[in-house]
């Protein structure tokens, strides 16, 4: 019993690591070693656990022994018979709580694992994808893998609620005012090296995806209070005493009249208000149960220390009437407790004396009363605080991706070492864009699948990630804010009988709209008109081109057909990607060069594959 003492304590806290002292250089190696005291913290609560276990089923079998002493012989008491079931509850308590934290631990275990995972480049096809928002009008989403498998939305997202998503969501799809940017940017620098705080965003609770209806929530704050007469509320509480009174009268007089009087009065509001009463309690409940979940993230942020001025903020906002909002849903935890005990029979029988169900209810819509204002506050709070963790999480485990720097003035996307975050280190290659007033339009040309689609991705995922406020793939990134309108994937669709030329044609009419809105407009424009002949595309292009260079847009053009390269305008600056054959094979280096290209590899590659051209 001695040994099992020692190891109940938890040598391995969150806090043990997350000192100043030896702090390992990479991120990696600082998860890893979490990771590691993690898996041992598993190991120590299942020791725990299986002793536990043990002890557990030996009380079982002293429990039946004593027992059948006290049967047989009484020699012991009644308390002496029964102490083994009483110590065989505490431990189960205790078990129960072992369990628990032992849950916890595994869930860290896994949140470094997804982390480390993100960091050596395999984490495809294990996060959240955002499958479910709808992006089938958006002029980007899908263009530049925002949503799905391999996507950004599950590169960056750590959120643990659909309202965290949907902010992240949000910041992915729409540019964000550049003071928001600079509030964004302090957060992150605060959050990401707050591992421990991280760490236990990520692991307190496992129903959150599915526990927490925020609309749900929002509704029933907002909707009209059933109870609202306070007359009738002061009335059921003076015939609560009443009742008392009668009940003393009546056994000390004999008369039972003023008794039934009060019962029966009590019976009649209960009647007329039965409905309203019932209402309010089953919405109390059912909000309580989402509440309970989001506390243990609202108590975490109220826990936290932040540098931050914007976070502070954020924190602040979850208080309201000098009551946190931690603290005000445990008095609405207090308040379900007390609904709960209405299966009780005993309660039951009590409900109408005392009007028990009426009193708890008006005290519930009370409360939200109180806090109706507030609950979207906190689930806007959670939300941000979650989308930010996400980005943090990127920025720490990229330290090497710096914030983009947002100017003022003129459009402009000046690029140092541009890169795609969604290709592993090892396989990107970087390459310097420039776009000012003077080269508003890089007119991009080479031949096919020498890289012109994944330098236009890469220029239109930065700006996103530019525009959300996080850090971005570069080496560095000045830019003024964008609106970013891309025609990368457009494709036909049999269900609107709309070919592909019809259906890029619609996508450039819409881009084209977008360019008169603030803020100005990056247009990223692959193969442009490719479904049409060769006259008509130069006639078209030249027309795309002149319509959004009237307005204040910046942009690339993508095409690997030569006559679209002599389009003219003192704001085109051209450039190109190369290949070379060698020994048989199509090599390119992915090296953006000034100028247009000169030849075209279609016959060539025509020829490597066996067709007679």
């Amino acid at each position: 019993m001695i040994r099992f003492l020692a190891l109940s304590s938890d040598p391995w806290n969150s806090s043990s690591n997350n000192g100043s002292v030896s702090q390992p250089s990479s991120p990696s190696q600082q998860y890893l070693d979490r990771q590691r005291t993690r898996q041992l913290r598993v190991a120590h609560f299942e020791a725990i656990h299986i002793r536990l276990g043990n002890l557990r089923l030996l009380l079982v079998l002293i429990q039946i022994v004593t027992l059948w002493i006290y049967v047989r012989s009484h020699s012991f008491s009644v308390g002496w018979a029964l102490a083994p079931s009483a110590i065989f509850i505490a431990f189960a308590i205790y078990h129960a709580r072992i369990l628990q934290r032992q849950s916890v631990a595994k869930r860290a275990v896994d949140f470094y694992n997804r982390g480390l995972a993100r960091i050596e480049d395999r984490w495809q096809g294990s996060g959240a994808r955002g499958d479910r928002f709808d992006i089938s009008s958006h002029l980007y989403a899908a263009d530049l893998d925002i949503f799905g498998h391999g996507s950004l939305f599950e590169l960056l997202s750590v959120a643990r609620t659909r309202m965290g998503e949907d902010a992240l969501a949000a910041w992915l799809l729409e540019p964000s005012p550049p003071e928001e940017i600079h509030q964004r940017h302090q957060s992150i620098t605060d959050l990401r090296s707050r591992l421990d705080f991280r760490e236990d965003m990520a692991t307190c609770s496992d129903k959150l995806q599915a526990g927490i209806h925020p609309d749900d929530l929002k509704t029933w704050a907002q909707s009209p209070l059933q109870l609202t007469n306070q007359i009738v509320r002061w009335f059921a509480l003076s015939l609560s005493v009443l009742m008392i009174a009668t009940a003393i009268f009546w056994g000390a007089t004999g008369q039972r009249a003023p008794f039934f009087l009060v019962l029966l009065l009590e019976g009649v509001i209960v009647a007329i208000h039965r409905s309203r009463v019932q209402t309010v309690l089953h919405q109390a409940e059912h909000a309580f149960a989402d509440l309970k979940l989001l506390s243990c993230l609202l108590s975490r942020i109220e826990k936290e220390a932040f540098e931050a001025a914007p976070l502070q903020s954020l924190k602040d906002s979850l208080s309201t009437h000098r009551v946190t909002a931690s603290h005000a849903i445990a008095r609405l935890d207090t308040i379900v407790q007390y609904i709960q005990s209405l299966e009780n029979p005993l309660m039951r029988l009590l409900d109408i004396p005392f009007l028990y169900s009426v009193q708890l209810a008006f005290i519930a819509d009370s409360w939200r009363h109180q806090f109706n204002s507030v609950i979207p506050q906190w689930l806007s709070a959670v939300a941000q605080m979650e989308a930010l963790l996400s980005l943090a999480t990127y920025s720490f485990e990229h330290p090497d991706d710096p914030f983009p720097q947002v100017l003022s003035g003129d459009p402009t996307f000046v690029a140092t070492g541009l890169g795609h975050p969604l290709i592993p280190n090892a396989r990107c290659v970087r390459n310097d864009l420039a776009l000012n007033s003077e080269h508003r339009l890089l007119l991009i040309s080479g031949s096919n699948m020498s890289g012109k689609s994944t330098l236009m991705r890469a220029a239109g995922i930065n700006t996103v990630l530019a525009m959300a406020g996080a850090p971005i793939r570069a080496h560095s990134l000045q830019l003024t804010p964008l609106r970013v309108g891309a025609s990368i994937l457009v494709n036909d669709s049999l269900q609107k009988g709309s070919s592909r030329f019809y259906a890029e044609i619609t996508r450039l009419r819409h881009i084209r709209d977008l360019a008169t809105q603030r803020p100005p407009l990056f247009f990223l424009l692959d193969e442009l008109l490719q479904g049409t002949n060769s006259r008509d595309r130069l006639i078209g292009a030249q027309g795309v081109v002149n319509s959004l260079l009237a307005t204040d847009a910046i942009g690339l053009i993508s095409t690997h057909d030569l006559a679209v390269t002599q389009l003219s305008s003192s704001l085109i600056h051209n450039m190109h990607f190369q290949d070379e054959i060698e020994d048989g094979k199509m090599n390119f280096d992915f090296i953006l060069r000034e100028g247009p290209v000169t030849r075209s590899n279609g016959v060539a590659l025509m020829r490597l594959i066996g067709l007679d051209v």
